[in-house]
C-alpha cells in the first residue's frame, strides 16, 4: 500500500462499501486505483510494484516535464505529464514510510504535484484526464494526503460527469462536501448516493453520511479501541488520532459494595 488506510476511527463502513478504500478515504483510500472502477490497480500501484529500478526514470520524467512546461506554459498535456510523473514518484519508498505514512518529503511531492494540477486545470483542457482528477482526490486530497477536502470536491464532480450513476462516487463527493463545510452540495451529493445505492445498502449509507455531516472532522462522536490488551475510548483529533483513556477493568464486588477498579 502506498498510503495508510488505517487510522483509527475513520468510518469504515462509507469508505470500503462506497468509496472502495481498503481510509480513504482510506485511503485508499489503497484507495480508489486507476483505471477499472475504484478498486484494482492503476497509475500509482503499476509505480508501487515498479520503484527501486524505475525511480530515476520518475526522476527523469519530472525534470522532462517541467522543462517543458517552462518552455510551453499554456501546453496542457505537459502539465498533465507533470502531475503524473511526480505522482509515480511520491509512490517511492523515499517518501512513504513501511507503514505506508507518507514522509515529510512526500507531503513536498504532493503539495508539487497540487501545484502542477492545479496549472493543467487553469489551461481549461477541452477533455480533462477524469482518472487523474480521481488519483488527485485518493492521492493528494484525502486525510492521508494533504488533507484538503475543498480541492477534492471538484475533482470529484469533474470524475461525476463521466460516472453519474456511481453510488460511490456521489458518497465519496458527500462526505468530501461536507468535511469542506459545503453543506450544499455534501446534501445535494448524499442524496443522490443513497437514491443510487443498493436498496439493502441504503439505512446504513444514510446513517453514515448523516454521522459524517453532524461532525465532519470525527470530533464529536466517542471511539473505543483495543491494543496490546488495553481499551481505551476517546474523541479523534484533528489528525484522526484517538484522544482518549484507558478503560480501566473492574472487579467483582460482594455484594452490597461498588466494584473495586483495579489500578495500574
Amino acid at each position: 500500500m502506498l498510503f495508510d488506510l488505517r487510522g483509527r476511527g475513520r468510518r469504515r463502513t462509507v469508505r470500503a462499501i462506497y468509496l472502495g478504500l481498503a481510509l480513504l478515504m482510506g485511503i485508499g483510500l489503497i484507495g480508489f486505483g486507476i483505471g477499472g472502477g475504484f478498486n484494482g490497480g492503476g497509475l500509482l500501484t503499476a509505480a508501487s510494484n515498479n520503484e527501486g529500478a524505475n525511480s530515476a526514470s520518475f526522476a527523469s520524467q519530472i525534470k522532462k516535464y517541467r522543462k517543458l512546461t517552462q518552455q510551453q506554459p499554456s501546453n496542457v498535456a505537459a502539465w498533465e505529464g507533470l502531475t503524473k510523473a511526480i505522482l509515480h514518484e511520491a509512490g517511492g519508498s523515499a517518501y512513504v514510510s513501511e507503514t505506508g505514512v507518507v514522509t515529510s518529503k512526500g507531503r513536498e511531492l504532493l503539495k508539487q504535484a497540487g501545484q502542477a494540477w492545479a496549472s493543467y486545470l487553469a489551461l481549461n483542457p477541452s477533455k480533462p484526464n477524469t482518472e487523474l482528477a480521481q488519483l488527485m482526490v485518493t492521492h493528494v486530497f484525502n486525510e492521508q494526503g494533504l488533507n484538503e477536502p475543498a480541492q477534492a470536491v471538484p475533482a470529484l464532480q469533474m470524475v461525476l460527469a463521466t460516472r453519474p450513476k456511481s453510488a460511490a462516487l456521489w458518497a465519496a463527493l458527500a462526505e468530501y462536501g461536507y468535511k469542506a463545510r459545503n453543506f450544499r452540495i455534501g446534501d445535494l451529493a448524499a442524496e443522490k448516493a443513497i437514491a443510487l445505492a443498493p436498496a439493502t445498502q441504503r439505512t446504513r449509507l444514510k446513517t453514515e453520511l448523516a454521522e459524517v455531516r453532524k461532525s465532519p472532522n470525527g470530533g464529536g462522536k466517542v471511539y473505543t479501541t483495543t491494543t496490546n490488551g488495553k481499551t481505551y475510548t476517546g474523541t479523534l483529533n484533528a489528525k484522526k488520532e484517538l484522544q482518549g483513556t484507558e478503560v480501566q477493568k473492574t472487579t467483582p464486588a460482594p455484594a452490597g459494595q461498588p466494584p473495586a477498579t483495579t489500578k495500574k
